[in-house]
């Protein structure tokens, strides 16, 4: 596909820092992307006009035939402007540079995160402390969100349990029947179980969570992470929480400056960054797009940006959603995930995947045993592949069912990019056919993103039928 000479394109993405360190942000850009390829880059300059600080440098292309001028303007949405100059340039190439900058910009945001205070307030009057996985939730995750080889693993292990009491108990020919219910029944519970993992539930009359950032100077967090106990920050969270959203206002720099500061630490205001997000709405919005009940939502209070949807069917449905998709993303983005996880609801995957999981047990049990003792390690690889890949077909699917009934394509393809950047840019240097069979339930970072922004949805009629033949001849692309 050909970029016509002289059109221009123009994007917009989301960012978490604060505005104290826009003019930061671009000098990183310029130092870790620039830099390390100055042979590809020319005419590099910056400029401030209006307050808002640009980065613009010229692409070069091969025997300088063609050139593309970049204006990155900071500021939250940033703003990138690309002009190419010359014919027969590839989309791929414009693509290639949103993507470098939204890289490179996670990158810089990723060591704010490092140097950064985070409070969240869900729509409850508990006060709970920020964290990352305990090993009890991140097992649950494990279980119930995607991790299938963890759940496989266990379905083996205690499949040999239940045969052996059956054997103890004379009742080997039931053991099988025994082994699946006692699955059925965890996956008809799978919502309440997955419903541990939240610390705040989100109703209608409680829709909010409210997020307070302050980016902080490593020493200086370093001094409060060694004098500041847990019990002491959530008391300064809890302070905040009294003088604002307690009586019915909201979190401001000043009421944050004075509470800090009755704490013996003086903030910068300019360093600070408050959002609140209506989340019961935005899943109601798209519970009403795929004409579906409004399911149950937890917010997990997780820096790790995630979200998962698990329960039988959709009237016994749960949502998870942690802390960190909600401060990572913005509500466009945090939306068209929220389509992704109720298009496996609706769909009913987490019934389905237990289907698949269940009919290749009964394969091995009822007719493939005799040989397994000849067979089994390869059988075991076999079949595991076989189900990943399958998995994928539900994954692509709901990626197309968020775009198509959302209309947001391309807000589903930043996220992917945002929350999985760093997998992306390792996919680039690794051979996909491993990422096509290998134990994920995801198929290719990369593939679902090239989908997504070429994505002609008029021509999509059958969407879990299209995402099969998309995997299919994905794979098949790598592997010739």
């Amino acid at each position: 596909m050909e970029i016509e000479p002289q059109k221009e394109v123009s994007f917009k993405f989301h960012v978490e820092v604060s505005p104290a360190y826009y003019s930061e942000m671009l000098l990183f850009i310029y130092q870790k992307y620039i830099v390390p390829q100055y042979h590809r880059f020319a005419n590099v300059r910056r400029w401030i006009l209006e307050g808002k600080e640009t980065l613009a440098f010229t692409f070069l292309g091969p025997r300088n035939l063609w050139y593309i001028d970049v204006e990155v303007t900071s500021g939250d949405p940033v703003e990138v402007r690309m002009k190419p100059s010359g014919s027969q340039i590839p989309h791929e190439i414009l693509n290639r540079i949103k993507e470098d900058l939204i890289i490179t910009v996670q990158m810089f945001e990723d060591n704010i995160r490092r140097n950064t205070l985070y409070f969240v307030w869900g729509p409850e009057k508990r006060i709970v402390y920020e964290k990352a996985l305990t090993r009890r939730k991140k097992f649950l995750s494990q279980i119930f969100t995607g991790n299938m080889l963890l759940l496989f693993v266990i379905f083996i292990l205690f499949s040999y349990f239940i045969f052996s009491v059956a054997w103890l108990l004379g009742m080997i020919q039931y053991a099988p029947l025994f082994l699946l219910l006692s699955q059925f029944i965890l996956v008809l519970f799978s919502d309440k179980i997955i419903m541990q993992m939240g610390d705040w539930f989100i109703t209608k009359e409680n829709p909010r969570v409210h997020i307070l950032q302050y980016h902080i100077l490593p020493e200086d967090l370093e001094y409060i992470t060694q004098n500041y106990s847990k019990e002491r920050l959530l008391q300064i969270k809890r302070e905040i929480y009294e003088r604002t959203l307690a009586i019915g206002k909201p979190i401001d720099a000043e009421t944050v400056q004075e509470v800090f500061l009755r704490h013996g630490i003086k903030i910068k205001p300019e360093n600070l960054l408050v959002k609140s997000i209506n989340v019961y709405q935005i899943v109601e919005d798209v519970a009403k797009k795929f004409r579906m009940p409004i399911p149950k939502i937890a917010i997990a209070n997780i820096i790790v940006p995630n979200a998962a949807a698990t329960g039988p069917a959709p009237r016994s449905s749960l949502i998870l959603i942690t802390s960190g998709l909600l401060i990572q993303l913005d509500e466009e983005e945090i939306m068209a995930v929220v389509g992704h996880e109720i298009s496996h609801v609706k769909s009913r995957d987490p019934l389905m995947l237990f289907l698949l999981t269940s009919a290749e047990y009964l394969l091995r049990v009822y007719v493939l045993l005799p040989f397994l003792i000849f067979i089994g390690f390869i059988y075991i690889f076999f079949a595991l592949s076989i189900i990943y890949f399958v998995a994928k077909f539900f994954e692509a699917r709901a990626d197309l069912e968020s775009a198509l009934v959302l209309g947001k394509a391309g807000a589903l393809a930043n996220a992917l990019r945002k929350i999985g950047y760093r997998r992306l840019w390792f996919e680039r240097d690794t051979n996909k056919v491993g990422a096509w069979l290998g134990m994920d339930p995801h198929p290719p970072l990369s593939f679902r993103i090239d989908r997504l922004e070429s994505l002609e949805p008029r021509r999509i009629k059958h969407p879990f039928l299209q995402s099969i033949k998309d995997c299919i001849n994905g794979l098949i692309k790598e592997i010739t």
